[in-house]
């Protein structure tokens, strides 16, 4: 696996995130080295760092609403970061396979 994000490009979306307060999306990670996907969870400012950011396979965002949707998306883009669209809102990739490509939002 090859690394796409940084620990200053996580920290940026955690902030960002934290920022929208009752706008917020709860989050979900998956971790790189045992696969474990976490329960989904809102606490963006202790819970999503607990550990750092150096096992973060994927971060997926749950959109609740379409206003949110479109807000989080600008706050994705702004920041610049790697990812997709899925059927809960949006998955930030931390890594990728090795060869692999991936857009950005």
């Amino acid at each position: 696996m090859q690394p796409v994000l940084n620990n200053t490009k996580w920290r940026e979306l955690q902030s960002s995130m934290y920022g929208l307060k009752s706008e917020s999306p709860k989050w979900r990670t998956r971790c790189l080295t045992n696969g474990y996907v976490s329960d989904w969870d809102g606490g963006w400012f202790y819970h999503f760092s607990e550990g750092g950011f150096i096992d973060i396979e994927w971060v997926e965002l749950k959109i609740d609403s379409e206003e949110q949707r479109k807000l989080v998306l600008s706050i994705l883009q702004y920041i610049h970061l790697p990812g997709e669209t899925t059927e809960a809102g949006y998955k930030v990739y931390g890594y990728i396979k090795e060869g692999s490509s991936v857009d950005f939002l």
